[in-house]
């Protein structure tokens, strides 16, 4: 999970000890702690930072936080950060005895509601969820745009959508290549066709990126948005970040979908053959991969197959960058 989890006295510390001890029974990764506590307790281990400094660090890196304390200590430390709801991280707060567990940033887009009932379930405890359409068990926008990898074009089109379904009204949703023959409240197309109240976009392209091992993610990060925007494609536009299945352990390239919320696609070197057309060839890749190219059939294959290439292998920094638009 994409979270560190931060506590403030022995208890807390045994708690997170504790869910971790819970994720590896399932087989998954445990979280980093960060301790931060007062001297007069007399114990060494602390973060060295703020808790302001200590979160201001996850929302830069778009990694979750789990707060194991009070709920004030969280909102103070991540007061000064908070910007958007569509890009903040999720923030979650856990009392230290872990009887509940309260989602309290970024509780749609960024999961923490899901995630909360999830570390609930881990120690018995009990989600408080105060979301509408959660409480009020109704269609959510934003929760469908998530769970299907769509992009949100229109935030206000989310309060409009979401009121309608708290009424108890009905939710009238379109799934077109083309425009509907009369309003509806959520459209799902590449264009803005300007029938729905919400606009939902699956992303025109696909970024297919090579890339070689430990990559730091600063240099990753820094030529993909150079490419991007030199070449006038904007990041809410891609749909997804494509690569060869080896590669999908990656960090720089797991940090880049966390941060940005681009759904990671990775594809076997098979899959990767399928992909028609002209692509730059290179024998060293074909001999250590499989595929004598990665960044621009990945890119396609990115398109379920079906798009073009306006990008073409573009290299740098110790990755290649190629971008595919939907056909």
């Amino acid at each position: 999970m994409n979270y560190d989890v931060i506590c403030f006295s022995e208890q807390g510390r045994r708690m997170a000890d504790r869910i971790n001890r819970e994720l590896m029974v399932q087989e998954m990764d445990p979280l980093p702690i960060s301790l931060k506590y007062s001297e007069a307790e007399g114990l060494a281990e602390h973060t060295g930072l703020s808790v302001s400094d200590w979160a201001g660090l996850r929302f830069e890196a778009g990694r979750g936080m789990l707060f194991i304390g009070a709920c004030g200590i969280a909102v103070r430390g991540i007061a000064s950060h908070v910007r958007d709801k569509l890009e903040d991280p999720p923030v979650i707060v856990m009392d230290d005895n872990g009887n509940y567990v309260i989602p309290i940033l970024s509780g749609h887009v960024g999961n923490a509601n899901k995630d909360a009932v999830f570390f609930a379930g881990l120690l018995g405890a009990l989600p408080v969820i105060t979301t509408s359409t959660d409480v009020n068990d109704v269609f959510s926008a934003d929760v469908f745009a998530m769970e299907n990898h769509l992009k949100i074009m229109n935030r206000d089109g989310i309060r409009r959508v979401s009121a309608r379904a708290i009424a108890g009204k009905a939710v009238t949703l379109s799934i077109r290549d083309y425009p509907p023959k009369e309003p509806v409240d959520v459209i799902v197309s590449d264009e803005d066709t300007g029938l729905g109240s919400l606009w939902l976009s699956p992303g025109k392209y696909a970024v297919g990126v090579g890339l070689k091992k430990d990559l730091p993610f600063p240099a990753f990060e820094a030529f993909l948005l150079q490419i991007l925007k030199g070449n006038q494609i904007p990041l809410e536009d891609v749909g997804s970040l494509c690569s060869i299945d080896i590669k999908a352990d990656e960090p720089a390239l797991r940090k880049f979908s966390v941060k940005y919320r681009i759904p990671l696609l990775t594809f076997s070197k098979e899959m990767l053959n399928r992909a028609e057309g002209e692509f730059a060839s290179s024998d060293f890749v074909l001999q250590t991969v499989g595929v004598d190219n990665v960044c621009e059939r990945a890119a396609i294959a990115g398109t379920g197959y079906r798009g073009s290439l306006i990008l073409r292998k573009t290299a740098g920094e110790g990755m290649t960058v190629a971008v595919a638009k939907k056909g």
